[in-house]
């Protein structure tokens, strides 16, 4: 990772077994996460391989979501069920709570 950054947010997972993981480096300034994104980090393992840890930005703060110690140089093979899961269900979550938002305000009409 670069230096001066304090991980990547992942823009995109991609669909395919071996697609991209799309991401944007986040500056050291870089206030939390907002909601439903995630944060990746990753640095040179002690032996081999890589460290790779991911956080989720929830409501009011952000979780330890997953890591992976010492993870093969294709790491982002391992991590992207995972990361794509993760961003469906938070997606489903964003829709299903503007659905319930729509429908309370709809009643109070």
């Amino acid at each position: 990772m670069p230096s001066g950054t304090r991980g990547a947010l992942v823009q995109r997972v991609s669909a395919l077994c071996d697609g991209p993981l799309d991401i944007t480096w986040l500056a050291l300034e870089t206030p939390r996460l907002p909601l439903g994104r995630i944060r990746l980090r990753w640095e040179p393992a002690p032996l081999a391989g890589w460290d790779v840890t991911a956080h989720l930005g929830l409501a009011t703060s952000e979780v330890h979501l997953a890591s992976w110690p010492a993870a093969p140089d294709d790491w982002p093979r391992l991590v992207r069920p995972t990361l794509r899961e993760v961003l469906g269900l938070c997606a489903a979550l964003a829709v299903a709570t503007a659905a319930i938002d729509l429908s309370n305000r709809i009643a109070q009409v």
